[in-house]
Order: structure tokens, then C-alpha cells, then sequence
């Protein structure tokens, strides 16, 4: 891929250096999986989305969510919710630690949607520009918004609500190419997110089913976004970045390499969490990490028996070896 496409862009007054983020995924994007794509350079990371409720009412583990010491910048905090006054308050004491504030509007999570947050919000209009207006007024920080097509095949209104978010005062807003209907199957539509881009000033971030340089070109071609946000993609593969930013072939990671970043991360997933609870979040990991590699449902079953470091480590160097 030509390197065209990179460039490095403005979301209000925070320049990232090019415009490949990492988005923000529910149970995966925590400090340990941001330092490990940081090391790949993404323009952007998000963190896991954050409850507005949790911040309002205290909540310790909503807390810790909030970890970003020795990390890289620019960070996004994510938050969610529907409560006009519990979202002004969590983006005034996000924006504090944040360089950007995105506001969820995207998430198809049934727990997410049955109490009104998330995509549900592609429901209501008057609410979203509501809670945008007020979140933009609370923020220290530039705000963004990230959404989906719409609700469903009759509630497309991706483009309407694009511009009531520009008006509202948010800097920059993603587009997730499905319906919260769709969840993540069949094929993200990237003509809505063009036509998105067509009708508002603010930068437009594309995202919905890039997995590779190839799919960037893709995507920067026929959408005409400012940036392209990837999630599943980066799932065991945080190379993915590099691949993308420096246009090099993603295909065979040499398996030290893998071996190397897989290490990185289990220690710092134990520091982050302790030991008991870093193990049984690696097993996801690790399965994707070793995906299409020789017996790996074998090993993946193996693994997911394992509950201490000692272990898993000499486990994984072992299945490394033998590859």
C-alpha cells in the first residue's frame, strides 16, 4: 500500500501522528493490550468502555478502568450511558486524565442496549444531542462520538446523526458501517460511512471489516474518511498497526516475535490484575494469538486449564518450539 494515505490529523487540538486507531473493545482494550499495539504506533488508542453511572456513583472497578500510567498518548477514554447528568459528570472527570473523550453510541451489547446506552441512543435524536452538547460543554478535552449505521434496516440514521453531533460540538465522530441488528455479521456497509463523510466538516473515522493494508486502501478509497479505526483485527494481532502505518507485509510474523509480544503481554496483564485473574484473561488472548497455527485448538484446550504464570509461560515456550 502507498503510504498516501497516512497522514497524521488533527481531532480538535490533539494531533496524532497518523490516522490508524485502535478502537475501543468491551474486555480487551485494557492498559496491557494498549501497551502492547502501542509499541506498533496507532495514531490512537481507546480504552474499554467506561460506565457514566459507575463514575457518578463511585464505582472502584469503574476506576481502574481509568489506569494509563506509562503509557503512550493520545489516549481516548470511551464513556457510555443515557443519563444527561451522569454522562456531563464522568466527561469533566474524564477529561481530566484523557486527551479525548468518545462517547459510545455504538455498542449492540444486549446488557448495554435493555438500559437505553449504546446504540439504543440511535433511537432517540433529541437525547443524543443532548447528551453531545452537554458532554462537549463539561470536557476539558475535544469530544468524540462513535456510532453505527442505525438501529436496524428501517432506522438508518447514521448521516442525521452525524450532523446533529457536529452541530452539538463533538470534534470528530466514527462510523461502524452495521446496524446494532447486525451485530458484527455479514459485511459492514462502507457507503453509508461515505456518505457521512460527504455531509459533515468534522473528521470521519471509518471502521467496520479492515484487516489489512489492503483493506485500508480500500476503505481510504472508496469512503474518503480521515481515518480508519480497527478492533477485531488487532485481536492477536496488534502487528496489524505496523503492517498498515509502514506498508509492509503482515502476513508471516516470525514466531519469536509472536513468542516475544505474547510474553509482554501476560506480564503485563499479571501486573495490571494479579495473577489469578491476568491467566484466565490471557486464554482468549493466546487463542488468537495462535490462531491458524498446527494443533492449536489442542494447545487452546491445554491452556485454558492453566491458572498460574509459572505454568502458561513454559507451556506456551514449549508450543513455540515445537512449531
Amino acid at each position: 500500500m502507498s503510504m498516501e494515505y497516512i497522514k497524521n490529523i488533527k481531532i480538535g487540538n490533539v494531533e496524532l501522528n497518523n490516522n490508524i486507531i485502535l478502537a475501543p473493545m468491551a474486555g480487551i482494550t485494557d492498559r496491557p493490550f494498549r501497551i502492547v499495539c502501542e509499541e506498533f504506533q496507532p495514531g490512537l488508542v481507546c480504552t474499554e468502555m467506561i460506565s457514566s453511572k459507575g463514575l457518578f456513583y463511585n464505582d472502584k472497578k469503574t476506576e481502574l478502568l481509568l489506569n494509563m500510567r506509562e503509557e503512550r498518548r493520545p489516549i481516548a477514554v470511551q464513556i457510555f450511558g443515557n443519563d444527561v447528568e451522569a454522562m456531563r459528570y464522568s466527561a469533566r472527570y474524564v477529561s481530566e486524565v484523557a486527551d479525548i473523550v468518545d462517547i459510545n453510541m455504538g455498542c449492540p451489547a444486549p446488557k448495554v442496549v435493555k438500559n437505553g446506552d449504546g446504540s439504543k441512543l440511535l433511537l432517540n435524536l433529541p437525547l443524543i444531542e443532548e447528551i453531545v452538547t452537554e458532554v462537549v460543554r463539561a470536557s476539558k478535552v475535544p469530544v468524540t462520538v462513535k456510532i453505527r449505521k442505525g438501529w436496524d434496516a428501517n432506522n438508518i440514521v447514521a448521516v442525521e446523526v452525524a450532523k446533529i453531533v457536529e452541530k452539538a460540538g463533538a470534534s470528530a465522530i466514527t462510523v461502524h458501517g452495521r446496524t446494532r441488528d447486525e451485530f458484527y455479521s455479514g459485511e459492514a456497509d462502507w457507503d453509508i460511512i461515505r456518505q457521512v463523510k460527504k455531509s459533515v466538516n468534522i473528521p470521519v473515522i471509518g471502521n467496520g471489516d479492515v484487516k489489512s493494508k489492503d483493506d485500508t486502501r480500500k476503505m481510504f478509497e472508496t469512503t474518503g474518511v480521515d481515518a480508519i479505526m480497527i478492533g477485531r483485527a488487532s485481536l492477536g494481532n496488534p502487528w496489524i498497526f505496523k503492517e498498515i502505518i509502514e506498508g509492509i507485509d503482515g502476513k508471516n510474523i516470525p514466531k519469536e516475535e509472536k513468542l516475544r509480544v505474547i510474553l509482554k503481554h501476560i506480564n503485563l496483564e499479571i501486573e495490571e490484575k494479579g495473577e489469578m485473574t491476568a491467566v484466565k484473561e490471557m486464554r482468549k488472548h493466546i487463542s488468537w494469538y495462535i490462531r491458524n497455527y498446527k494443533d492449536a485448538s489442542k494447545f487452546r484446550d491445554i491452556v485454558n486449564r492453566i491458572d498460574n504464570k509459572q505454568e502458561l509461560e513454559k507451556c506456551i515456550k514449549e508450543y513455540f518450539e515445537s512449531l
